[in-house]
């Protein structure tokens, strides 16, 4: 029997879209939520655009994630709202409207993959699969108060998803819980998985290979004083976890010139991705969308070299930093979700300072989990953890060790 889904928050696009479970296993009787990217059989996905639902046809298979989760035990529960073929943070949609923040109603819920985190915010679902190129998981997960996690980039399979910008696409997930979040990663991060040696034994001594914590005090700058008034304490206990601390300049050089890196390298590749279907079809996108599509026409191949040596410099220089041993803290986002109806100017400059925090990670492709820790004002904020290349499972385990941290830190709320 499926279960009904009550769509108070408008998370979903077709509620009606629904898998039994193929098997049994570690997520018997729970049930998950996919963006409207996702292959699914017979099924056609939006890409939250009305022109690309209308020159697509329906998939003749099931992506390998959905599958994975189906032969787990879990039921697909529905196909979730997305900004328009992912190029937007916000979770605004002007053909479809914009998800409510369960959290927060009176604020955005953030985006792309806005339905999947009000689905699990508003306990429609269990959990839910997104996308992150640049912060598509992690930022609807901060606004609305859920677990989110961007995976090591490739650790996820990406077949029958809608591609944005391939070299930093990932497939990512929320939930409510830590624990979840976990037993998703471990179904989904196969590969890493099947290198290790799994068990009790394993996973704990896995979870004390973090010797070192690295506090990036340029990214803890572009946060709001209120903000970091809320997570401060909360690093302070992560040091007295870790008593090993350093702070240190992410980049000397300026986050800003890291995000002109990341959206020109990002924007070339979106336009080499949906350039020609855009041209040919001369779908109808709302503000903002519509703009950065315009913009990212105009690049060139040799726009992006100078481009792609600084991120090559910046890859290394994370990956070396962090290696196996080391963390990385700093606020998901900024600050709590802007209004529901932030636009032009106010929401540019928005989108500008979150991204400078989200294309830390994603230049790297290093895995990053954001925590539900706290409000300010009534609505949620963020604190993420970014670890070393192929160290998924390991910083997972490491966050469901220290649950009582997040827990305990939850619901706090600064006025």
């Amino acid at each position: 029997m499926q279960h009904k889904i009550m769509d108070t928050f408008h998370a979903f696009i077709k509620p009606e879209l629904t898998l039994p479970a193929t098997h049994t296993g570690n997520l018997d009787g729970l049930r998950f939520a996919v963006k409207d990217v996702f292959a699914i059989k017979g099924h056609i996905s939006s890409a939250g655009n009305p022109d690309w639902l209308r020159t697509h046809e329906a998939a003749e298979h099931t992506a390998s994630t959905i599958e994975r989760l189906l032969d787990a035990g879990a039921a697909l529960t529905g196909a979730t709202h997305t900004d328009e073929l992912m190029y937007s943070i916000n979770g605004q949609n002007a053909h479809y409207g914009t998800p409510i923040n369960p959290l927060a109603p009176g604020r955005i819920p953030g985006g792309s993959s806005s339905g999947s985190a009000v689905a699990v915010a508003a306990g429609a679902v269990d959990f839910a699969l997104g996308t992150d190129t640049g912060g598509s998981v992690r930022v609807p997960s901060a606004y609305c108060g859920v677990y989110g996690f961007r995976p090591t980039h490739g650790a996820v399979a990406m077949d029958g998803v809608i591609p944005l910008a391939p070299s930093f696409d990932t497939v990512g997930w929320m939930a409510r819980d830590s624990t979840l979040l976990l037993k998703v990663g471990e179904l989904l991060l196969a590969a890493e998985a099947a290198a290790r040696v799994e068990g009790d034994a394993a996973a704990a001594a896995d979870v004390k290979l973090f010797s070192r914590l690295l506090i990036a005090e340029d990214a803890w700058s572009k946060a709001d004083s209120t903000s970091v008034l809320q997570l401060r304490p909360f690093v302070a206990e992560l040091e007295a976890v870790i008593a090993n601390t350093e702070r240190l300049t992410l980049a000397p050089e300026g986050l800003d010139q890291w995000l002109e890196a990341f959206r020109t390298i990002q924007g070339l590749e979106i336009w080499q991705t949906h350039g020609e279907w855009i041209t040919r079809e001369q779908p109808a996108f709302g503000p903002g969308i519509a703009q950065r599509f315009r913009w990212a026409s105009t690049l060139r191949n040799e726009d992006s070299e100078q481009k792609l040596e600084e991120q090559c410099s910046i890859r290394a220089k994370l990956r070396e930093l962090l290696g196996i041993d080391s963390l990385l803290v700093l606020p998901t986002i900024p600050g709590t979700a802007p209004d529901r109806h932030i636009s032009g100017e106010a929401a540019d400059k928005q989108r500008a300072l979150t991204m400078q925090l989200c294309c830390i990670a994603g230049l790297s492709g290093l895995p990053q989990v954001t925590l539900p820790v706290g409000e300010v004002d009534g609505a949620p904020i963020g604190l993420s953890i970014i670890a070393g290349a192929g160290q998924d499972l390991k910083l997972l385990r490491w966050i469901v060790q220290h649950a009582e941290l997040w827990e305990r830190r939850r619901g706090g709320n600064i006025k």
